[in-house]
């Protein structure tokens, strides 16, 4: 059995993207489509966690949660950050913000939130060990020790999940 690898800092898996926002991307409000920012925000997060385990894959076990805070439009540009913010044997768990900035007045805003959990994978697509990690700035140390919270959370989501695909029908509406 290999020794657990060595924690690195938090700052190690930081990701930073830079963004626009295009009327492609805009709902019927103007605004842009949440759908779209999560994928952005699966994207960032997925590189912070292949960055902290070093790995060519990672998978999404879980979105915990992604909170729209205050709405994204045309005019404004984006920055996600995100980082590895906690670690089991295999998992990783990310935080992502996301800052608006009004390209004319310059005001900023965190406009979303969001923790995701990866899998880190080996070359045969089964799950690796991942390093701990170092918090060292207030905000990393406390998303850190927020940590454990949000994972029991998790699991407790996740037996509820499990028990209610128990009850949810295979059938298709119209062959009832």
């Amino acid at each position: 059995m290999n020794a657990p690898k060595q924690a690195i800092k938090m700052s190690e898996s930081r990701i930073v993207h830079a963004d626009q926002v295009l009327s492609c991307d805009l709902n019927n409000y103007q605004t842009l489509f949440g759908g779209v920012l999560m994928k952005k925000i699966d994207s960032v997060a997925s590189l912070s966690a292949r960055r902290h385990a070093r790995v060519k894959e990672c998978v999404t076990a879980s979105t915990d949660s992604i909170d729209f805070l205050d709405a994204i439009h045309q005019s404004d540009s984006l920055c996600l950050e995100s980082f590895v913010t906690y670690t089991g044997r295999t998992s990783m768990e990310i935080f992502c913000k996301v800052i608006a900035e009004d390209i004319i007045t310059g005001n900023r805003r965190i406009a979303a939130t969001a923790f995701f959990t990866f899998v880190a994978l080996d070359e045969n697509k089964r799950p690796v060990e991942v390093p701990g990690v170092i918090p060292e700035t207030e905000e990393e140390k406390f998303l850190y020790n927020s940590a454990k919270d949000r994972a029991e959370m998790r699991k407790r989501r996740r037996t509820k999940s499990k028990e209610l695909a128990e009850y949810i029908t295979l059938k298709k509406p119209w062959d009832r």
